[in-house]
């Protein structure tokens, strides 16, 4: 019998042990933001650790929000974005912005609205 496949802690990776004690991301990254990785980066990613290849992986055949990757990977939010936010850096994935120019404050009180019905829920 295997005692790690019956100790609910065997997979249990700590979140700073994924992105080795960091908690700030290099860049900034929306939680709306849009990523994808096209099949190069999926290959390549595979040298950058198995967390990332998986994000890639996930991003390769459609384009992913940092939420999404988060909750497919089953990772936390804050280790999704500092994980992302290294790939993004290292040309593994790309970044698609739709935030404008002008009109941010309009854009972060729709956000913000959002926020609160999800809250409700």
């Amino acid at each position: 019998m295997d005692q790690r496949r019956d100790d609910p802690r065997g997979a249990l990776v700590r979140p700073y042990a994924v992105t080795r004690g960091r908690t700030e991301a290099r860049m900034d990254v929306a939680i709306e933001a849009v990523l994808s990785a096209s099949p190069t980066a999926v290959v390549e990613s595979r040298f950058a650790g198995h967390d990332k290849h998986r994000i890639a992986t996930v991003c390769e055949g459609r384009a992913q929000s940092l939420a999404e990757i988060a909750a497919y990977t089953r990772m936390p939010l804050g280790v999704a974005r500092v994980l992302v936010a290294d790939m993004v850096t290292d040309g593994l994935l790309t970044l698609h912005t739709a935030a404008p120019a002008e009109g941010f404050e309009g854009r972060m009180e729709i956000l913000e609205r959002v926020l609160s019905g999800l809250r409700r829920l």
